[in-house]
């Protein structure tokens, strides 16, 4: 069988962790996180971070291994990934990839559109600009600055305005002209296996998950972090909204209500960014392993003959 690895996908809070595990033991492999967020050694409740006993069960790469002020980008997770692969793939037949962040999954399997260096300073103050004014003054001067790429872009997708817009600033160029430009082949082949479920039990399973982590104390992993909410890492959803709590803008409940809408919408982007590739073999979330298994060996096999 060619190498393959096997990406996980699907939207927040529906299990792809268990699912990866139980991919990884049947296979007796590896999982390589592609879970954005869940890189920070700060943030584990936030994230959901996979639990000691399912990391002492299947080896994980990429989680934690990073700090918050830590400049790390798309770019490095896809050299680092890859080199990373390359040592597995010396030793096994299937590899496991698992992850809700759509880039971050893409820039491994399909790899990236490249961008010149871009000085770190500019992310820096568009994040100030984010943290001070709110997103509408970032998505008002990516319209001004590639309004073709303003048209495409999830525009309440922060991290995506900010990369648009510190590439603009730091090229002189849009964004949108760097884009399409051709992409090296993978030395592997890739089976994306994706975990579906009505909408409503996705929003229900990310309102039970939030209060999970708020009795589980988001709310103390998150104060201390209170003096670097400019960073990058911290611009994710769980923390923005309890940051603002510190700050007297909100009150604790309502910031709670924020978090499930914001991650409820979060999970949105997700299964938006999911439909757009025809490739991924679907499964019901409640579907057996023993019977995932079948479908992937059958797709693997699949695959291998392809």
């Amino acid at each position: 069988m060619e190498k393959t690895l096997v990406s996980v996908v699907g939207p927040t809070g529906i299990g792809k962790t268990g699912m990866a595990i139980a991919i990884a033991v049947h296979f007796g492999t590896e999982i390589v996180s592609a879970d954005s967020r869940q890189f920070y050694k700060e943030m584990s409740i936030g994230t959901a971070v996979p639990s000691k006993d399912e990391l002492a069960t299947v080896p994980h790469h990429f989680i934690q291994h990073m700090r918050v002020v830590d400049d790390y980008s798309v770019g490095d997770y896809e050299r680092d990934a890859l080199l990373h692969l390359e040592r597995l793939f010396a030793q096994k037949e299937v590899v496991v990839l698992v992850g809700g962040s759509g880039l971050y999954t893409d820039s491994v399997t399909k790899g990236l559109d490249h961008f010149p260096e871009i000085d770190p300073k500019i992310r820096v103050r568009l994040n100030e600009t984010l943290t001070e004014g709110g997103l509408r003054p970032l998505q008002k001067q990516l319209s001004r600055l590639d309004p073709r790429h303003y048209k495409k872009i999830d525009l309440e997708n922060p991290h995506r305005v900010i990369r648009a817009l510190e590439v603009c600033l730091g090229t002189g160029q849009p964004y949108s002209s760097f884009l399409g430009k051709d992409r090296p082949k993978r030395f592997f082949k890739t089976l994306s296996l994706g975990i579906m479920a009505d909408r409503e039990l996705v929003y229900r399973r990310i309102d039970q998950r939030v209060d999970l982590m708020m009795e589980q104390g988001l709310l103390d992993e998150a104060r201390p972090l209170h003096s670097q909410k400019h960073l990058n890492a911290l611009q994710t959803v769980g923390y923005r909204e309890l940051f603002r709590y510190f700050d007297g803008e909100y009150d604790l409940d309502f910031a709670i209500a924020e978090i499930k809408k914001n991650t409820r919408r979060f999970a949105k982007r997700q299964l938006t960014w999911y439909r757009k590739q025809p490739d991924i073999l679907w499964v019901p979330h409640d579907l057996p392993i023993e019977h995932v298994l079948d479908r992937v060996q059958e797709r693997l096999n699949t695959v291998g003959n392809g």
